[in-house]
């Protein structure tokens, strides 16, 4: 089956950013946010689900071959992070429904004291990116503001917001990364 040259034209608008990702961004994003709701019935994760998506088209090294139409992917896509997002919450469920009452009090006192540390080492990372990425995550993270919003409230594209999102997350997951272990039993105990 040939790709529609309309969408190897189109990729390539979403793999070059600028005005033309910003364009397809802004034509898609309502319904694919819309219909990324109706599977994981949160406005924050469905948007985080979209959001992710473009991200990583965008990722892509090579661009993509589209045998369908633009609009047949990005559904696609979009179901496919929702499902992903759901088995894993199955998962953290079941972990957490095990793991309950095992707890003895020296653990506790261990975990609050890494607990502590983790925290200190976080605000250490966040306080070590740069202005900008550090603004934009502690926008987007803290105060719970969509990308569009934290793009309106600075005046940067939607594009711009999500490369620093994206630049702060991988700088957090590298010098956090001695602490994932206890992140993800923070996540999956207090959460």
């Amino acid at each position: 089956m040939s790709t529609n040259p309309k969408n190897r034209l189109e990729f390539s608008k979403l793999k070059n950013g600028g005005h033309d990702f910003d364009e397809i961004y802004l034509t898609y994003f309502d319904a694919l946010y819309r219909y990324a709701y109706t599977l994981v019935r949160d406005e924050i994760i469905a948007e985080e689900m979209v959001h992710h998506m473009f991200w990583k088209v965008l990722e892509k090294p090579t661009g993509l071959q589209v045998h369908t139409s633009l609009k047949a992917y990005l559904y696609r896509s979009v179901h496919h992070e929702c499902l992903n997002y759901l088995k894993h919450q199955k998962v953290k469920q079941a972990y957490e429904s095990s793991y309950q009452g095992d707890d003895t009090q020296e653990e506790n006192v261990a975990h609050q004291l890494q607990y502590r540390e983790l925290v200190e080492n976080l605000n250490h990372a966040i306080n070590g990116l740069p202005e900008q990425c550090r603004t934009i995550f502690q926008l987007s993270r803290f105060e719970n503001l969509k990308y569009a919003e934290i793009a309106t409230q600075l005046g940067l594209s939607i594009k711009t917001v999500e490369t620093q999102m994206s630049r702060a997350l991988k700088k957090l997951r590298t010098k956090l990364a001695d602490y994932l272990p206890l992140i993800t039993w923070f996540v999956i105990n207090i959460l």
